[in-house]
């Protein structure tokens, strides 16, 4: 007979909404415990949808990293928040991040509207706590809370940690009762080659400006095993030849560094060693061309 002291095992999805920026792919990745999510200061880093996989012993909560929601200027935008509001009615629980360090905006407001009419449970999650002080915290939860009628609003800091397991908590106990919707091995349902893509984009934006980190995508061709050795063959898109001389930088150098960082990354998360090779190509205005978008994936 069940102990009636025995919580209910509960698993579902859930995913961090909210305008560009306010900490969605840092909140996921520190939920996790490790790296799933590309982060960047640049707004609309996120272009994939990316299901990430928490295990606890009474639970299994799926995260799911989208992009952000935004005015979109392009098709890829257009696209992009399609992917957005196709994964909010698919998920059981949902947090609209809200900077703690920035007012409240017409972008909050907007979503927040959007938000009110599906079915899922919706937390207001106060990110970034760690940038400011008790008082200016205080106030913020305060107009986080009359914005809308939320389940719940959590203050949670990514960074420093604080509040995140309490974050969990919360959404796990929204989350239905159900068995186990992925083995217990599983942190991630991305494959691989997404993945890899993603981590040398992140390195690719580092220090680029106005608006060339719209104009990055990554698609890796190849991924070949040899021995001990990994090697992958991968070309990075640009828009216009002039941003191909950026990524590329004085003989090569930025484009070195780029492939020095991101060969770090990816040797930590496939855990081998990789040799990169990576080509700079123009593909003339693929933020708005369907064939173009097609070829990258999206």
């Amino acid at each position: 007979m069940a102990d009636p002291q025995e919580r209910p095992y509960r698993a579902g999805f859930a995913c961090f909404v909210g305008r560009p920026n306010a900490g969605k792919s840092t909140l996921t990745n520190a939920i996790i415990g490790q790296k799933i999510a590309i982060t960047s200061n640049k707004p609309q880093t996120t272009r994939h949808v990316i299901r990430a996989v928490l295990h606890r012993p009474e639970s299994q909560l799926v995260l799911v990293d989208t992009p952000g929601l935004h005015r979109p200027r392009t098709l890829l935008g257009e696209r992009l928040n399609d992917l957005v509001r196709e994964t909010w009615s698919e998920v059981d629980v949902i947090g609209l991040c809200i900077p703690a360090n920035e007012p409240i905006g017409r972008g909050d407001r907007f979503i927040t509207g959007e938000l009110a009419s599906l079915k899922a449970t919706v937390l207001a999650v106060v990110t970034k706590t760690d940038l400011v002080d008790r008082k200016r915290l205080a106030e913020q939860l305060l107009a986080v809370s009359e914005l809308a009628d939320f389940a719940d609003v959590v203050p949670v800091s990514a960074v420093s940690g604080h509040q995140v397991d309490t974050l969990v908590d919360v959404m796990t106990g929204y989350l239905p009762e159900s068995p186990q919707l992925y083995p217990d091995d599983m942190l991630t349902d991305d494959p691989e080659q997404v993945m890899v893509a993603e981590l040398i984009r992140e390195a690719a934006l580092e220090g680029v400006r106005d608006e060339l980190p719209h104009s990055i995508a990554v698609v890796v061709e190849e991924m070949i095993p040899e021995g001990q050795l990994l090697r992958v063959y991968a070309d990075v898109y640009v828009e216009r030849p002039s941003q191909k001389a950026i990524v590329i930088g004085h003989r090569g150098s930025r484009l070195k560094e780029v492939g020095t960082t991101a060969r770090r990354q990816i040797e930590e998360l496939l855990g081998t060693r990789i040799y990169l090779d990576l080509h700079v190509r123009v593909a003339k205005d693929w933020q708005r061309d369907p064939k173009q978008l097609r070829k990258l994936g999206f």
